[in-house]
Order: structure tokens, then sequence, then C-alpha cells
């Protein structure tokens, strides 16, 4: 069953989703960012079909965030890169790692990947800070506001954040 396409929607969240896809997606792009490039690769590492894999990898060339290169020309074979745009999905992928960690989603046996400062090789988490004095702040001090780009919807998507 195909999905309704958010594109055209004023929602930058909406727009991010349909960059990536799908869920096979975001898992592509987790291998990625953990340096996987070849097809055979990305294949073993989510258990995904070739279909499946081949479809999700075209899409996201797609919409620019994995670029596609000759590693081989007899027979011609590819590896897969993130480009600057799949970069910064690293943030969602964080986030979502993030997440499930504290939910223990995997299990009791503790997080399955961790991920530390390579300099210090301290522990690193996902925050939100204060776009202008770097500090942090907490989900219950944000607060939504109307964008340059918001539509009639966005606004009165707002009337209903509590005060």
């Amino acid at each position: 069953m195909k999905s309704k396409s958010f594109d055209g929607m004023a929602c930058s969240i909406a727009g991010v989703l349909e960059a990536i896809g799908d869920r096979w997606a975001v898992l592509i792009l987790r291998d990625l960012s953990l340096g996987l490039k070849r097809y055979e690769d990305l294949r073993h590492s989510t258990g995904v079909t070739n279909a499946t894999l081949s479809d999700r990898l075209k899409h996201l060339e797609d919409h620019e965030l994995v670029e596609r290169r000759r590693y081989q020309t007899n027979p011609e074979r590819y590896e897969y890169v993130l480009t600057a745009k799949g970069r910064d999905l690293i943030l969602v992928t964080q986030a979502l790692l993030q997440v499930g960690d504290k939910w223990a989603v995997s299990g009791d046996a503790g997080p399955p990947l961790k991920f530390v400062d390579r300099k210090t090789g301290h522990a690193v988490k996902l925050a939100m800070v204060d776009d202008e004095t770097g500090e942090r702040v907490k989900a219950r001090d944000l607060q939504p506001q109307a964008g340059p780009g918001a539509d009639e919807l966005i606004h009165w998507r707002l009337t209903h954040f509590p005060k």
C-alpha cells in the first residue's frame, strides 16, 4: 500500500519524512553513518530484501541524501555514501537511539550501541539548546511560534498549544 505523499506540506518534519521514505531507509541511513557503504554490507546489516534495499537506496539518492559511487568497473560495482543532507540526518538517528535506549526497547542487557566523544571517551547525547546563548532548554520550556513559512494550518495548530 502506497502512502500519501507529504510533498508540498508546510511542515519541516513532513519534508524530512518524505525525503527519508520509511523505516527501512532509517536503518540504511544508520548503517551509512556507521561507515557501511557496499550494497551487500547494507543488505546483510539490515536483513532487508534486495528489492526493498534497491528501492530505498534509489529513493534516498533521488532525495539527495545518498550518493552512489562506482568503485569497480568490471563488473560494475557501486558504493553508497551520505551527502551533506544525509549526514544532517545523523541527528534523527541519534534521537531515535537515545529514546530507544531510555525506553530499553532492545531489552534489559543495556544499549546495543553507544556513541562517545572521540577525544574524551565520554558518552554523548542530544539536547535542546538556546540558539543564541547555547544554554540547555528543557522540553517543558519550549514554546512553538509560527515561522516565516507558516501557513493557515500551522497557525491553527498553534491555537491548540497549551499556554
